[in-house]
């Protein structure tokens, strides 16, 4: 009889200690402090992330030509500037042609 009490509150705590991990998306953790010249050039898109639910800093997410990401902090200058020089890269979209290569909203493209 303790041996079934005690198989049942083993089991029953760790399905509970698996239920309460979080759902951690892909958030950013820390920020990086600066990054070069010549790896800013390789940025081609970035996507804001918000301070709430998993992620608990805001944060810009750079995603780099072949795909290698970094967080940096919003309020940063470098940040906005490259955010700026991103947005003017990017190319301009004619609404007359009916076109399926749209993205969302959050992310910015080269």
């Amino acid at each position: 009889m303790r041996f079934n009490t005690l198989f049942f509150l083993l089991t029953l705590s760790c399905l509970c200690l698996a239920l309460a991990q979080g759902n951690y998306d892909d958030c950013c953790l820390k920020y990086v402090r600066e990054l070069n010249h010549k790896t800013q050039r390789h940025a081609v898109m970035y996507r804001l992330q918000k301070a709430d639910g998993g992620c608990n800093i805001p944060a810009v997410i750079l995603t780099m030509k072949r795909g290698r990401r970094f967080c940096a902090d919003p309020r940063e200058q470098w940040v906005k500037e490259l955010m700026m020089k991103i947005d003017r890269k990017a190319p301009k979209i004619d609404h007359r042609k009916d076109t399926k290569k749209t993205h969302p909203q959050h992310w910015r493209r080269e």
